[in-house]
């Protein structure tokens, strides 16, 4: 006969976290139940640590919500104060790394004082399941020190790549001081825009290693299988020179005539920088984009000023004739 397991409550001091001796789960402050399913030796998360962690988000019923596995890496945040159930912030100091945990996160906590944004599939009285997995645990300057050190060796592999791009594509550019490589695919004798006038412009976007990440000419997006629900595809409206898009649109578009194609190798730095915008693009990438300047509609400019040339004066070298 099997002997029967003997469930000791705990208490943990200081962080109102109690076991549940019936199903073996334990109770923190804001409601959420967790059940450590891997443990391991070692300093569990502290507040302002760093953690990398992977982490499944599923409805009761078994569907999953999020994964961070589906991605493709795991994610990373800094430790804060828990405000709410669903940050899983008072979960964190249970674990240690390589600890796994299962944790129910009831709804009606995550969407209290704001029902009108519970989804159907969360009913009243149901939870939320996350299994975590805490890869990595570092201080605040561990992670900072690491994240500098990846992002200077990013930095340095930007030039060789944008060189290696020009060089097996063999282009011919054209270099403004700023660092903007451009040329010109389809020359056009039309007027050139102005700061302030308004462009039309067709483009379609990639990183140097060739992934479209944005256009807005439709047979591009569909032969690189952009999903844009919703999207118009028609020109972009770009107030030119008022830093309402990268830098390296402002200089480049005022660089072509009404009715030009031209390429675009935007250095980082005239672009999106050392923070990137998003997973499609990283820290210091260059950027190349196809752009049609379709259409120029001007504002009124100011006549240009007449540039008077100041008389030079020359000094005489002949010598005072004595008398």
């Amino acid at each position: 006969m099997m002997k029967k397991l003997v469930l000791i409550a705990l208490l943990y001091l200081g962080t109102g976290i109690q076991a549940n001796a019936q199903d073996n789960y334990v109770h923190t402050a804001k409601g959420n139940l967790v059940k450590i399913l891997t443990a391991n030796t070692g300093a569990k998360i502290k507040l302002n640590d760093v953690i990398t962690f992977n982490v499944v988000q599923k409805t009761e019923k078994d569907s999953v919500l999020f994964s961070s596995y589906t991605m493709g890496h795991p994610l990373k945040i800094q430790v804060q104060a828990c405000e709410n159930a669903g940050d899983l912030m008072d979960v964190l100091p249970l674990l240690a790394e390589k600890d796994s945990a299962l944790v129910k996160v009831p709804t009606d906590s995550i969407f209290k004082d704001h029902e009108d944004q519970r989804p159907p599939f969360l009913p009243k009285g149901c939870n939320l399941l996350f299994t975590v997995k805490i890869e990595k645990i570092q201080s605040l300057q561990e992670a900072m020190a690491e994240r500098n050190a990846g992002l200077a060796k990013i930095k340095a592999e930007e030039i060789p790549a944008r060189d290696k791009y020009i060089a097996d594509n063999k282009l011919v550019v054209k270099t403004t001081p700023s660092g903007l490589k451009y040329f010109i695919t389809q020359p056009s004798v039309k007027h050139k825009p102005l700061t302030g006038d308004t462009l039309l412009v067709n483009y379609t976007g990639k990183t140097i290693d060739g992934k479209v990440f944005d256009s807005s000419v439709q047979a591009d997006a569909q032969k690189a299988g952009l999903n844009q629900p919703g999207r118009n595809y028609e020109p972009l409206q770009v107030i030119v020179g008022t830093s309402a898009v990268i830098k390296g649109w402002d200089e480049g578009l005022l660089l072509l005539n009404e009715g030009s194609k031209a390429e675009f190798i935007i250095p980082s730095n005239l672009g999106y920088g050392a923070e990137g915008a998003g997973a499609d693009i990283p820290s210091y990438s260059t950027l190349v984009f196809d752009v049609e300047l379709v259409k120029i509609k001007p504002i009124k400019h100011a006549p240009a000023k007449p540039v008077t040339k100041t008389p030079v004066k020359h000094k005489t070298t002949a010598a005072k004739k004595k008398s």
